[in-house]
């Protein structure tokens, strides 16, 4: 019988930033490093390897994981990450699709 090879799933979500980084309240450089820095993988953090991949193009932001992982979970690092710049009074997190957060003003609804 022949083997079936083993699909790899990825998740993949993205964060769109292209609003604040325009208005030129938001580092997307600086955030980048902050969630290299604090992904947690296995219990560890900093500990990506080959498993989690963080990229950022122009003012969007996308995570890879090879193991499953929550979307909710970069919802609340970058949450961590506003808190500790101040940001948080003016930033909010929004999902717009099923694989998408994107970064509002209060002020923007």
């Amino acid at each position: 019988m022949a083997e079936w090879p083993i699909k790899k799933s990825t998740w993949k979500f993205s964060l769109d930033l292209t609003h604040p980084v325009e208005d030129g309240i938001f580092d997307s450089g600086h955030f980048e490093q902050f969630l290299k820095e604090k992904v947690t993988v296995n219990g560890k953090t900093g500990n990506r390897g080959n498993i989690v991949h963080i990229e950022r193009f122009k003012n969007k932001i996308t995570a890879i994981s090879e193991k499953q992982c929550s979307k909710r979970y970069l919802k609340y690092l970058t949450k961590k990450y506003l808190k500790k710049n101040n940001l948080r009074d003016w930033l909010r997190v929004v999902a717009s699709n099923k694989e998408t957060y994107e970064l509002r003003s209060e002020a923007e609804e």
